[in-house]
């Protein structure tokens, strides 16, 4: 049994020491595709903690059928995507340059000037990726800001690998033309 599978099966006994474990290890890229689907640092917050609470209401009906890792991914994009329908069809799009999750600093370009263009240049994918329908933006960020496999995202969204290509065609397609209109 993997290292999150046995905390997983610990926590659904009650070891709080195992599912805080689990907190630590998946909060990060849980918080990042919370805020790529919400566009919100405040409401990707909001959802972070209410999927914990509902992973740790449900962890005694997980199957192991999937790692947990996605199975997490699957509950903080289900609980994204009840925020998005229980509000104003608004997304913010004036996220600041500094709230970037993307680590910039990792990316080689040589020189300030170049790291302060491509920088820019982030920040501008991730404002276009935020404008994009959901139906479009949830898979991209699954799979090409969170590297998840075709088959995890699948999962993750409940279609078929087949769909899953369609959806992320029509969300690259999407995303370029956003690109080009800015």
């Amino acid at each position: 049994m993997s290292g999150d599978a046995d905390l997983a099966t610990r926590a659904a006994a009650g070891d709080e020491a195992a599912f805080g474990a689990l907190v630590r290890e998946h909060t990060p890229r849980m918080y990042r595709v919370a805020l790529r689907i919400t566009g919100s640092p405040a409401e990707a917050e909001d959802v972070v903690q209410e999927s914990w609470l509902a992973a740790w209401r449900a962890l005694g009906t997980f199957r192991h059928e999937s790692a947990v890792s996605t199975w997490l991914y699957r509950v903080v994009t289900n609980s994204a995507l009840a925020l998005l329908r229980r509000r104003k069809p608004t997304i913010s799009l004036d996220e600041p340059a500094g709230q970037s999750t993307v680590d910039t600093a990792a990316l080689a370009v040589p020189g300030p000037e170049g790291r302060v263009v491509r920088a820019e240049e982030v920040d501008a994918v991730l404002r276009a990726i935020g404008r994009l329908e959901v139906s479009q933006r949830v898979p991209l960020v699954l799979r090409e800001l969170e590297g998840l496999s075709y088959e995890e995202v699948a999962e993750v969204l409940d279609v078929n690998v087949g769909a899953l290509r369609s959806r992320l065609h029509r969300a690259r397609v999407a995303l370029l033309a956003e690109l080009r209109e800015r």
